[in-house]
């Protein structure tokens, strides 16, 4: 079995994570660009963040056998943020990076007017630097976030076919693939979605325009939920193929639209560099 997690914070996550991830089967992944937890106090903290994102991180998940991309953004939250706003302006040198395959995320987390300047500059930024759109769904009210980001999302004029709304539930399943954009899911241990539920969401809503994600971060969360899901997608009568449609290509359709998705053969066992660093460092220690 093949998987492509297309959407884990993998920044907050262990190397044994890694290796037991590319056990399950996973093979690529990508990471968006998130909150830390507590506030960032200036705009330059996040350009360290991004450049691991784009170096280190890539560097680490490749000794496990796992390709790194990412996507790339000021979060809903930090959106509020006087202090954190001036990344707006700096998002262009970041977008034009071979491994973003993405803006995001962007999109609602408490529905301000600051949070609407936010995601309306960065979906500009998607349609100008033709890449794909991760949005973000608020956790609180999300039926009347995700209708209100469906509106911003027409607004803008991107394709919807390049955005996908993500942390979506039974009730707002519908109105997003009736709007032509891609549904995404995030697999929890006890909140937002369950891989039970996700299999029930698949059969009445179809497998199409579909994505399966961890959102793995440093909270209570599970790297592994996408192979439990398609686990309990095969249990639950779903064939070998469709299993490798909605775990695999799937993702690889969405993030493709990029232009900068390069991945391996598929079902080439990649070969960790045990000699590799990066900028002179490694994740040796603790090794053979």
């Amino acid at each position: 079995m093949r998987i492509f997690d297309p959407h884990i914070h993998m920044t907050s996550r262990t190397t044994d994570d890694y290796e037991a991830m590319h056990a399950a089967g996973v093979r690529a992944v990508v990471e968006p660009a998130f909150w830390l937890g507590q506030p960032r106090t200036s705009p330059e903290s996040f350009y360290d963040y991004f450049d691991a994102l784009l170096g280190w991180e890539p560097y680490r998940a490749a000794q496990f056998g796992i390709q790194h991309f990412c996507t790339i953004a000021l979060n809903p939250k930090e959106a509020n943020d006087p202090r954190c706003t001036p990344v707006l302006d700096e998002l262009d040198r970041y977008l034009a990076k071979d491994r973003v395959v993405a803006v995001g995320e962007i999109g609602y987390d408490s529905m301000t007017s600051e949070e609407d300047e936010a995601l309306a500059r960065q979906l500009a930024l998607a349609v100008e630097h033709g890449l794909p759109a991760l949005v973000h769904t608020p956790h609180r009210d999300k039926a009347a976030g995700t209708r209100r980001t469906l509106d911003v999302v027409r607004e803008s004029g991107i394709a919807p076919e390049l955005v996908v709304l993500d942390h979506l539930n039974e009730l707002t399943v519908g109105m997003v693939l009736d709007s032509g954009c891609w549904a995404g899911f995030s697999i929890y241990p006890k909140t937002k979605m369950s891989e039970d539920r996700m299999v029930e969401i698949l059969k009445m809503s179809g497998t199409a325009r579909v994505l399966v994600n961890s959102a793995a971060d440093w909270g209570r969360s599970d790297p592994l939920k996408t192979r439990r899901t398609a686990d309990a997608m095969l249990a639950a009568g779903f064939d070998d193929d469709t299993v490798d449609a909605v775990m695999w290509r799937n993702p690889v359709a969405f993030y493709g639209q990029s232009g900068r998705l390069e991945l391996d053969s598929a079902c080439a066992e990649p070969k960790p560099d045990e000699e590799a660093t990066f900028q002179g460092n490694s994740i040796r220690r603790g090794g053979e």
